[in-house]
């Protein structure tokens, strides 16, 4: 394989790495040396025309549940957001900003496992990806069915995490829930009980879930 051309990181720290549209604004976090694993997590935040950023609470709070079991994560902005070059394009480019980044990872770090994970509309964004990436992983918190069109989203074939609000204000859950169920391949579905879209007071029980949800599907520790 070709060797990406920014090379990655091999601290904590963020950069910039070209896509269709210009460059993406990008933070890539580490774990402890002592836990980190052959593996890289990509995760796309929400709504760029709402507030959404790569430095959303649930956003970061599922990145550092993952560092904690040893991944590299990576947060990027969508175009137009932040430092992000380029204009909100509905879904479409946005997937494609999923596609350079995930892609750099994967060249970037060849021997480990890719995962994927995003936030309301980040997970929309994931979800598509997914089908042409082929994860070893997939998170979805709060995954928008019946605010988008999830016709072209298939379930994954890899192990995948659904966590759902069930006070949620914005996504409705029984939405969710009709849309799983009419999959051929079920999640791993978590229902937080009194909790709203944005886990307010409730990200460390989303941590742990998170933790506890993909905790058997961890890649082989880089040491030891």
């Amino acid at each position: 394989m070709a060797q990406p051309a920014t090379p990655f990181p091999a601290s904590t720290g963020s950069l910039m790495l070209e896509g269709s549209a210009g460059v993406l604004e990008t933070c890539v976090d580490h774990p402890d040396p002592a836990e980190a694993r052959a593996g890289v997590a990509v995760f796309c935040h929400p709504h760029p025309l709402e507030g959404g950023t790569m430095h959303n609470k649930v956003v970061t709070m599922a990145c550092r549940a993952l560092r904690e079991l040893g991944l590299v994560t990576v947060r990027f902005n969508f175009r137009g957001v932040g430092l992000s070059q380029g204009s909100y394009d509905n879904g479409r480019g946005e997937a494609l900003d999923l596609l350079a980044v995930a892609q750099w990872a994967q060249a970037a770090r060849p021997n480990g496992k890719l995962w994927l994970g995003g936030f309301s509309f980040g997970a929309w964004i994931s979800l598509l990806g997914a089908r042409n990436l082929g994860p070893a992983q997939l998170i979805s918190i709060a995954p928008p069915a019946g605010r988008w069109d999830f016709s072209a989203v298939l379930a994954p074939t890899c192990p995948w995490l659904v966590v759902q609000g069930e006070a949620d204000e914005i996504v409705a859950p029984k939405a969710v829930y009709d849309w799983l169920g009419k999959l051929d391949r079920q999640p791993t579905l978590v229902k937080m009980p009194d909790t709203g879209h944005f886990f307010h007071q409730r990200l460390m029980d989303l941590r742990g879930a998170i933790k506890n949800g993909v905790r058997h599907n961890l890649p082989p520790p880089l040491h030891g």
